[in-house]
């Protein structure tokens, strides 16, 4: 069962911006996630999002849940400092070298309700792991990670080896190919539409110049980069894409960062009428925490 199938391979998905997307982009790149709203101020103006706006919008986020406040410092909420955590695990991958062992979550639990199976299926497949069949996950063995200790209650987890070998691609014996992890990896995820969407994504954010056409364009590359399954190099096709994604992703972060602190530097170091600033050493994350 293919995990993460776009509606169509090669859309590039851009959604609008709003003030709130453009708040938590810049708060889930930065490291500590947080910034006075002086500077939050100054950093928006690029994107078309005003001082009276984002006052606005920073009510409404903190009243959601999406912001705490201390003092004149707005930050992520416990909730979205786990989406900044997946969001730099998708742009920088933990990996070991693979030796040919897979992953297996095997579901145990029953008589669940479809809202809990639906959300213990969209934490599976955030942890990278895709559906063979109903009850029964996996993925290759090279991610430097360890499983939520909350899943026990629900599954049980084994390492597993599956017939055929990388050797079998080489088309001498069809049937032995049918069962080799490449063919199995192909099977469980959409590699070659993930690759032209990349792609796709990768011309766009090349062509685009405005700052708000950028961030908007870069929030789609986060979006696409949470879908990558971060498989061993000998599973992925030719020239897969996802290093130069990541790599053209990192280089938005570090222009962004340059951007927030220019405007930091600009406010000086003198009291405002929203408070006392404070320096934040961070960079930025172009992505909709919707």
């Amino acid at each position: 069962m293919r995990m993460n199938v776009p509606a169509e391979p090669g859309e590039v998905d851009l959604r609008p911006l709003s003030a709130r997307s453009v708040v938590l982009s810049l708060l889930l790149g930065a490291h500590p996630p947080e910034l006075p709203v002086r500077d939050l101020v100054r950093a928006v103006e690029p994107f078309g999002v005003g001082g009276s706006t984002l006052r606005a919008a920073l009510s409404r986020m903190v009243a959601a849940g999406d912001l705490r406040r201390t003092d004149a410092v707005y930050g992520l909420s416990d909730r979205l400092l786990s989406r900044q955590r997946r969001q730099d695990e998708a742009v920088q991958p933990r990996t070991r070298a693979w030796c040919g062992d897979w992953e297996m979550v095997v579901i145990t639990a029953t008589g669940r309700g479809p809202a809990e199976r639906a959300d213990l299926r969209a934490r599976l497949a955030a942890l990278r792991l895709a559906e063979l069949r109903e009850g029964v996950w996996l993925r290759p063995a090279n991610l430097l990670r360890t499983l939520p200790e909350d899943l026990e209650a629900v599954a049980q987890h084994y390492t597993a080896r599956p017939g055929g070998t990388a050797a079998d691609r080489s088309g001498a014996d069809t049937a032995a190919a049918d069962r080799s992890p490449a063919a199995l990896a192909a099977s469980l995820w959409p590699l070659d539409s993930w690759a032209v969407t990349a792609r796709s994504l990768l011309a766009h954010v090349a062509c685009v110049d405005r700052p708000a056409d950028r961030l908007t364009g870069f929030a789609a590359v986060v979006r696409h980069l949470l879908a990558d399954p971060v498989l061993p190099p000998e599973l992925l096709p030719d020239d897969w894409p996802g290093a130069a994604l990541r790599s053209a992703y990192t280089d938005y972060q570090g222009e962004l960062a340059r951007t927030v602190r220019q405007h930091g530097r600009a406010g000086g170091e003198t009291e405002t009428e929203s408070g006392p600033g404070r320096g934040r050493n961070g960079g930025a994350a172009a992505a909709d925490a919707r």
